[in-house]
């Protein structure tokens, strides 16, 4: 650290991504990203003209995507924010929305971006205990007088609480606001998009990083009242109105659009999943029901740890968690139907061997 570094970053805790490692070829089931191509229609958006154009600016109100992604989910393109990803999304809701004397929670198991950012920004954040089964007790949230954010479905644990649990927490103090993280809303659940028409103190984020196969891209969304968003763009354009370049500008659009591709891959993803799950589970596994593109397991014969190592010298990558309540479980993403069967098959040998 040098002599420069601001003192109010001395509570920072960096979050620390899946690894990269470049010794060899891997499986890369670590991230929850997707293996599937973009849309067809993505690769025709990036064209010559667009990378030709590319000595001028790009558009810094992201007219285009913002009206494609208003349109595909029914509000208003005022009502939408872009930035890189929906990780620089949700630092903008904290820079706006978050000060000193701000106090916010979430669960104690979920997205740690939620726990990095709360350090970074030097905010009074509670962290709430999942139940033993690790579901969310709504009681905890309806009542508290913090800020709120949620990832639903949650991460790692792939569980979700409906739209209706969700709207008894956001309608229960409108003085607080409620940030529903939605990465991984389309594997099969409700989305809360369509309780923006009725609450100013929600905001729903989501990314092209899962369903729609873009997480190289870098983009992600806000929804949320005209206002909220008026206040976002406010610290946008003071800070890099600029933030989002003309490919990625053109590739969201033309990736939104696609809806039929959307669904298609959405549909295989899940039915993958599924075939997934129950192959683990006929080889002993626990493995929790999942509303996400991942499974979240454990076995009795090895620990996570090992599973993960095994794996991992079999070529494929996954996440694991060396955090208290859930060092005996392994994430790992659904990749296509090849990986998943090479995942099978490198679980039999490493369970051959206990």
């Amino acid at each position: 650290m040098s002599n420069f570094f601001d003192g109010r970053y001395k509570e920072m805790e960096a979050y620390v991504p899946g690894e990269q490692p470049a010794d060899r070829k891997y499986i890369k089931l670590n991230a929850n990203e997707t293996s599937m191509p973009p849309s067809p229609k993505v690769l025709e958006a990036v064209n010559s003209e667009e990378i030709l154009g590319m000595g001028l600016y790009s558009d810094p109100y992201c007219t285009k995507l913002r009206e494609a992604i208003a349109g595909v989910y029914g509000v208003e393109a005022d009502q939408v924010f872009v930035s890189n990803g929906s990780d620089e999304v949700l630092s903008f809701c904290f820079l706006s929305f978050f000060g000193k004397s701000s106090k916010i929670c979430f669960p104690d198991i979920t997205y740690y971006f939620y726990h990095t950012y709360s350090k970074t920004f030097g905010l009074d954040a509670l962290e709430i205990p999942l139940r033993e089964d690790f579901t969310i007790d709504i009681k905890d949230y309806i009542n508290t007088d913090r800020h709120i954010i949620i990832a639903n479905p949650n991460a790692p644990t792939g569980y979700r609480l409906s739209r209706s649990d969700l709207r008894e927490i956001i309608s229960a103090k409108k003085e607080r606001l409620v940030i529903v993280d939605e990465a991984y809303v389309d594997y099969g659940n409700e989305s809360c998009i369509e309780l923006i028409k009725d609450f100013h103190n929600l905001i729903v984020i989501q990314t092209f990083s899962k369903s729609r196969n873009l997480a190289g891209l870098r983009l992600g969304f806000a929804v949320a009242s005209k206002e909220i968003i008026e206040d976002m763009n406010k610290i946008k354009f003071t800070f890099n109105p600029y933030n989002l370049n003309a490919l990625t500008l053109a590739a969201g659009t033309a990736a939104i659009l696609d809806t039929g591709y959307y669904k298609n891959c959405i549909e295989e993803t899940i039915r993958i999943r599924e075939e997934t799950a129950e192959s683990l589970r006929a080889r002993g596994f626990y493995v929790m029901k999942t509303h996400t593109n991942f499974l979240f397991v454990k076995h009795d014969k090895i620990h996570a740890s090992d599973y993960y190592v095994k794996l991992k010298e079999e070529g494929i990558l996954t996440r694991y968690f060396n955090s208290e309540r859930i060092k005996d479980f392994l994430r790992i993403t659904v990749g296509t139907k090849a990986e998943m069967d090479e995942v099978i098959r490198a679980t039999e040998k490493i369970l051959a061997g206990y």
